[in-house]
């Protein structure tokens, strides 16, 4: 598998989960009506978004180092 393509994998994956996360804190709106099935765990809505934010920067890392990769083989490749 390319290394890039891991990266941009990566980030379709984060960018779900981020959706995901937004959404249920969307419905927190919702939530305030009392119901008890519209429960938002903030806590874990916070954390969800850390981990997201800490994926995204993961696979740009990623795609900026197969780029750096690929600039330095063909320095060197001439």
């Amino acid at each position: 598998m390319d290394i890039r393509q891991a990266g941009l994998d990566g980030l379709r994956r984060a960018e779900a989960s981020l959706e995901k996360t937004a959404a249920r804190v969307a419905q927190i709106s919702t939530a305030l009506t009392g119901e008890p099935h519209d429960y938002v765990d903030l806590s874990s809505e916070a954390v969800a978004l850390i981990e997201v934010r800490h994926s995204f920067q993961a696979n740009l890392k990623t795609i900026e180092t197969a780029d750096e990769l690929t600039e330095s083989t063909l320095d060197i490749l001439g």
